[in-house]
């Protein structure tokens, strides 16, 4: 009887978003704090963004939040789709990098998912402790299924 034999080198928790891909873990180029808060900004003293080549469409997460990098409005402030709050936990991620992941479900639930391929898709029903096995770019808002981990 054949099975499938998954490999992976690289995991990261996948954060929700209709419109954010997940990032690659290998594209990290910044990890840092917060140090001030804003309306659609992150705001870091210790940034240097400019210097550190922060591009428009960057990706950035937190525990519990996926941004882009909308404009670079200083060495020390991003203009982002979603504000990130004071003394928060970020990485910055190169866009465009992520090619297709497979997801581990953690938590049993519905899992919302935007493939390489372009095409939405739920699926109903995904037990706890299980992959699945579908080249994803997104995990969509609203996935019922809980510590979903991205796999490359």
């Amino acid at each position: 009887m054949a099975y499938q034999k998954l490999q992976v080198g690289r995991a990261l928790p996948a954060v929700e978003s209709n419109t954010i891909d997940i990032p690659n873990p290998s594209a990290e180029y910044i990890s840092s704090q917060t140090t001030g808060a804003s309306a659609l900004k992150l705001i870091d003293t210790a940034g240097d963004f400019i210097n550190n080549g922060v591009k428009v469409g960057d990706i950035i997460n937190t525990a519990a939040l996926a941004s882009e990098v909308t404009a670079i409005d200083s060495a020390t402030q991003l203009s982002v789709t979603t504000a990130i709050p004071i003394t928060t936990d970020y990485k910055i991620y190169t866009a465009g990098e992520n090619q297709g992941c497979v997801l581990y479900i953690g938590g049993a639930g519905t899992v919302e998912v935007e493939t390489v391929g372009g095409d939405s898709v739920t699926f109903s029903g995904v037990n706890a402790g299980t992959f699945l096995p579908v080249q994803v770019l997104k995990l969509k808002a609203g996935t019922g299924a809980t510590l979903v981990l991205a796999l490359w």
